[in-house]
């Protein structure tokens, strides 16, 4: 399936995060941070808006031309740095949900669960608007920085936030890690690793 793709800019931001509030409404994960429905409708865009923030900052968010798909990339140091995932997790229950302690945890195991000591892309977040789904647009947004991986020897991560979800990520070659992230009283998160094919 042919997708064009473009890098999105800060005119597009109310887009991306329109298309993540959406695609991840119904994620396992969103409505562990926030279990109740109507309070998640109110609430999740302000998490999904520092989401993007936060990568508009420090790495780049590739569009589909057509505003149905987006892709949340930073390219990750191979250099540790967990003290600083700390204070971010810390910060970002200040600004999205200061009294939902969930906002603070998810980050903070993310950062501690994230591998350490090898550069990598990290495909933090990828959403599909829900009447798009199932088309390819996600699959499409993700070759075409695997695409640049394997060019620069570079692999590749990401937490697959459903065992549903794994299935997408393995047929791109990411494979699970075997250690799962587990939320408290919650479900669990799959990191999943990917080498770079020559």
């Amino acid at each position: 399936m042919g997708v064009a793709i473009r890098a999105a800019g800060a005119g597009d931001r109310e887009l991306i995060v329109r298309l993540l509030d959406e695609a991840f409404q119904d994620d396992p994960v969103s409505g562990w941070v926030f279990p109740d429905a109507e309070y998640r409708r109110a609430t999740h865009h302000r998490l999904m808006a520092a989401f993007a923030d936060a990568v508009f900052a420090d790495g780049r968010i590739d569009l589909a031309e057509d505003g149905a798909a987006c892709a949340l990339w930073l390219s990750v140091p191979g250099e540790a740095h967990a003290a600083e995932g700390e204070d971010e997790a810390v910060g970002l229950r200040e600004l999205v949900d200061p009294d939902n302690e969930r906002v603070e945890t998810i980050a903070r195991l993310m950062a501690e669960g994230h591998p350490a000591g090898r550069a990598h892309e990290y495909l933090w977040m990828i959403a599909v608007t829900p009447a798009r789904q199932g088309e390819g647009l996600g699959a499409a947004l993700i070759r075409y920085v695997l695409e640049r991986c394997d060019r620069e020897g570079l692999p590749a991560y990401l937490e697959a936030s459903s065992e549903r979800s794994t299935k997408l990520y393995e047929r791109l070659g990411y494979e699970f890690t075997d250690t799962t992230l587990d939320l408290p009283d919650g479900p669990r998160m799959y990191p999943m690793w990917r080498e770079p094919r020559s």
